[in-house]
């Protein structure tokens, strides 16, 4: 029987997210398909700034810290510099498809050859639990206090679709957290990325539907039932795009 490790590509300094958030679980599968493809002594990481900004306490492998929305251009500068390394940048959804969507979009027209880890919880998380442009339809925030009705405040982003539609990406895909067979399902995907940046095919981005029990005033279980039963009929799950 295999023994059930922590990856080493981790430090051993306690996670600071909230009970029931699934960004520590995300964190494994990275180091895990890092060690899988054979990168985790080669890899640099792109930290951003929300509720994952101290991620650059948890991996042992090089960090920096983006300005925030500004990973996808640190890791193009980071690339250019250090062609042979793997880069991975991690972003929620407010860092990636708000004050970043410029970044996000010309990271992806370029094929810049970067892995982006994007974790969508549909709100900002860290700040207040304010809403993020892919705050489900009814779900209510703390600015949105009788729920995102979309002919005021608009429709959600979906990053995955847009982004399938450009010529850069090599692989685009959304996944989710709510189950393990998803969870399996996520660190393929990131596995595949991997192994496509490895293979010099472009840009890729793995969607990640994630879970804020804090901001969603439910359980973890609940909260991972709302992904399950509300956020994937919004977001389907699956590959949109493949090279």
């Amino acid at each position: 029987m295999a023994e059930y490790k922590k990856p080493e590509m981790l430090t051993d300094t306690p996670l600071h997210y909230c009970p029931g958030c699934t960004h520590g679980i995300v964190h494994r599968l990275i180091a895990e398909a890092a060690e899988e493809v054979g990168a985790s002594k080669d890899a640099i990481g792109i930290a951003p700034v929300g509720c994952a900004v101290f991620a650059y306490n948890y991996f042992k492998c090089d960090m920096l810290q983006a300005a925030h929305g500004r990973a996808p251009a640190v890791a193009t500068g980071v690339r250019r510099a250090r062609p042979d390394n793997l880069i991975f940048v991690y972003q929620g959804d407010g860092d990636l498809a708000s004050i970043g969507m410029a970044e996000t979009v010309h990271a992806a027209t370029r094929g810049e050859n970067i892995t982006v880890i994007f974790i969508n919880n549909g709100i900002y998380g860290m700040t207040g639990g304010q809403m993020a442009p892919t705050t489900l339809p009814g779900q209510k925030t703390t600015t949105s206090q009788s729920g995102r009705d979309v002919k005021t405040h608009g429709n959600p982003i979906k990053i995955c679709e847009l982004l399938s539609t450009l010529d850069g990406p090599c692989y685009i895909a959304r996944t989710s957290m709510h189950d393990v067979k998803h969870i399996k399902e996520t660190k393929a995907a990131i596995v595949k990325a991997f192994k496509k940046q490895r293979e010099n095919k472009g840009f890729s981005l793995i969607e990640i539907l994630s879970t804020c029990p804090t901001n969603f005033h439910l359980s973890p279980k609940a909260s991972l039932d709302y992904i399950r039963d509300v956020g994937i009929k919004h977001y389907p799950l699956g590959v949109f795009k493949e090279i």
